[in-house]
């Protein structure tokens, strides 16, 4: 059976209320917020606290500025995708409001994401403060450009085969090639922080990498939204799922998990003002 005829039948399997956009939000993203919070609050009330290398700045505060990136720096390219027709939403399960050509919701989830997880990892960092607290960094300069090097390559890789117009591909580099700019920052600056707090960051950022990509296939099921046949490679994730979906996700979250991690590590606190001039390093900061 061809891919298409596949895709049509699944998205004739409506999966009873879950059709809606703001539903799917709903019930994938703000619920699991919530309970986070209370996991939080919770555990803040019952004596855990973040360990002493990540009491730099509050975690609100590095949450609402990772959000204000993820939404400035997303904007554009998602609305490139949909003016492509590299995705496209059922405009009877939306709510009407389009901005530019994405709508409200798709805007909504930008910011849902990111505190989302966001809070998994400041949890994880509570919960893994005797193994953080166990270990002192010290700085790896063959790690960071390594990594840096690597990522580097995949982005040339990437970028080259996006403008080299083979059309099945365009989803896949088009995330690579808009993601990996920021992670390349990322591990130019402490790719070596990150590797020293690695599970981490890993924990970080597959938990909630695997739960949205399920989220997700649920909500293709549904016919939420659709993924172009004909700009992914046809690798379907339990045969529904195109593993364009998967990367997105992961890719996502690795820019959430590194940028909260490292934004709070006193390692990078520390490393910053290395390459402040003298007269705007505050004194006993």
């Amino acid at each position: 059976m061809k891919r298409k005829e596949i895709l049509v039948k699944l998205r004739g399997k409506r999966i009873g209320e879950i059709v809606t956009y703001f539903g799917f939000l709903a019930r994938f993203v703000c619920i699991p917020i919530l309970l986070l919070s209370i996991v939080i609050w919770v555990s803040i009330r019952r004596g855990a606290h973040l360990p002493n290398l990540f009491q730099t700045w509050p975690a609100k505060w590095v949450i609402l500025g990772h959000i204000v990136v993820a939404f400035t720096y997303t904007t554009p390219w998602d609305n490139y995708l949909v003016a492509t027709n590299v995705w496209w939403y059922d405009p009877e399960l939306v709510s009407g409001i389009v901005l530019w050509y994405v709508p409200l919701e798709e805007y909504t989830f930008f910011i849902l994401q990111t505190i989302l997880t966001g809070l998994w990892v400041v949890w994880l960092m509570m919960m893994l403060r005797p193994q953080i607290e166990q270990t002192s960094f010290q700085p790896n300069p063959s790690v960071r450009w390594g990594l840096t090097a690597g990522t580097a390559i995949i982005w040339l890789i990437s970028t080259v085969v996006f403008f080299s117009g083979w059309e099945p591909a365009t989803y896949l580099t088009l995330i690579l090639s808009w993601a990996l700019i920021p992670v390349l920052i990322q591990f130019a600056f402490g790719g070596d922080i990150l590797w020293h707090y690695r599970r981490l960051a890993l924990l970080g950022l597959a938990v909630p990498a695997l739960y949205l990509s399920a989220a997700d296939a649920l909500a293709i099921l549904a016919g939420t939204w659709t993924i172009s046949p004909d700009q992914t490679l046809g690798w379907l994730i339990g045969g529904i799922l195109p593993f364009e979906e998967f990367l997105f996700f992961l890719v996502t979250n690795v820019l959430v998990s590194f940028g909260v991690t490292l934004v709070m590590a006193r390692a990078s606190h520390e490393r910053a003002e290395k390459f402040m001039p003298q007269a705007l390093v505050i004194e006993g900061a």
